[in-house]
């Protein structure tokens, strides 16, 4: 089992759990999950079988344990529930315990603010890490990541019987002989393609992002755009580059590569080139009037504000 297959049979068990809940009420979250990918549908099918042989598991008289006197809920069920439902994962855990014997070794990497990394994995696919970045990665699986939050450029060596992946929240990108670019901040991914090909979603939406085309996906959907190739990962040399991209983006992107804190994004727009510096205030000086923004300096950072002739 790989560390993308691991991760979808931890994600079917805990749903199996919360679904048990009398009080479970995210069915659309649920369902939003099966169908992203027909992996998900097949192993919660599996972690429920597992469920459904656990009758011994649960006695035929409920083992009420007495609630505090600040415990709000409904007396005695409530806290049978908790006991029920801690039991199945227990089991459920245990039944897996074979398979977790040779479970994947997945680490994570992390880097502050500022600070960038570069790993060079066995099979020949290098990735670099941007700052305030957390990546994970796997020992006995080196086609597989997951972006758990900031940003890495992706370098792979291409096999296309065992393709590189890459898992940003509930994505997932396939290389098809690739360089790459992604970042991740809470809601937002965005990615640009280099070289070669990327699929976006395979075993669903199967977008395919030639060299030249980026992605940004949001709370609002997917939004498709050309890139220009050799501006992709602009970072590692220095530079950011954008085309009609949200300031809430770039600011995010200053903050992560520069170690400073940036709030008060305007609702505007940006395209162009910024070079990075790592003095601030030299930086800001420069930068801020090619966004169309002043920038002040404040205990707690930079607040970009909206400038009187970007008003007009």
């Amino acid at each position: 089992m790989n560390g993308a297959d691991t991760m979808v049979e931890e994600e079917a068990t805990a749903w199996v759990i919360r679904t048990r809940d009398p009080d479970f009420r995210d069915w659309a979250g649920f369902t939003l999950w099966l169908e992203r990918s027909p992996d998900h549908a097949r192993a919660y099918d599996r972690m429920m079988a597992v469920d459904a042989g656990l009758p011994a598991l649960i006695p035929a008289q409920p083992e009420y344990v007495t609630a505090p006197a600040n415990d709000r809920g409904e007396p005695g069920w409530r806290r049978w529930r908790w006991i029920g439902g801690g039991a199945i994962a227990a089991s459920l855990v245990a039944m897996l315990s074979v398979g977790m014997m040779t479970r994947a070794d997945i680490y994570t990497i992390e880097t502050r603010p500022g600070e960038t990394r570069a790993i060079a994995l066995d099979d020949g696919t290098r990735i670099e890490i941007n700052g305030d970045t957390s990546l994970r990665l796997d020992h006995n699986d080196t086609r597989f990541a997951a972006l758990d939050r900031g940003e890495a450029t992706f370098t792979v060596t291409h096999d296309e019987s065992d393709p590189f992946r890459v898992t940003v929240g509930q994505a997932v990108f396939e290389d098809a002989g690739t360089m790459f670019n992604i970042i991740h901040s809470g809601a937002v991914t965005r990615i640009g393609v280099a070289e070669g090909k990327v699929i976006f979603n395979p075993d669903s939406d199967a977008i395919a992002l030639p060299a030249g085309r980026a992605l940004r996906q949001d709370q609002s959907g997917v939004l498709l755009q050309s890139v220009a190739p050799e501006s992709v990962a602009g970072w590692r040399k220095g530079s950011l580059t954008y085309d009609n991209a949200p300031l809430a983006d770039v600011a995010d992107d200053i903050a992560r590569s520069l170690d400073v804190r940036v709030t008060g994004a305007p609702s505007l727009r940006f395209t162009g080139t910024i070079q990075l510096d790592r003095d601030p205030r030299r930086f800001f000086a420069r930068a801020a009037p090619l966004m169309g923004v002043s920038a002040v300096e404040t205990a707690n950072g930079w607040v970009l504000k909206e400038t009187d002739e970007a008003l007009r």
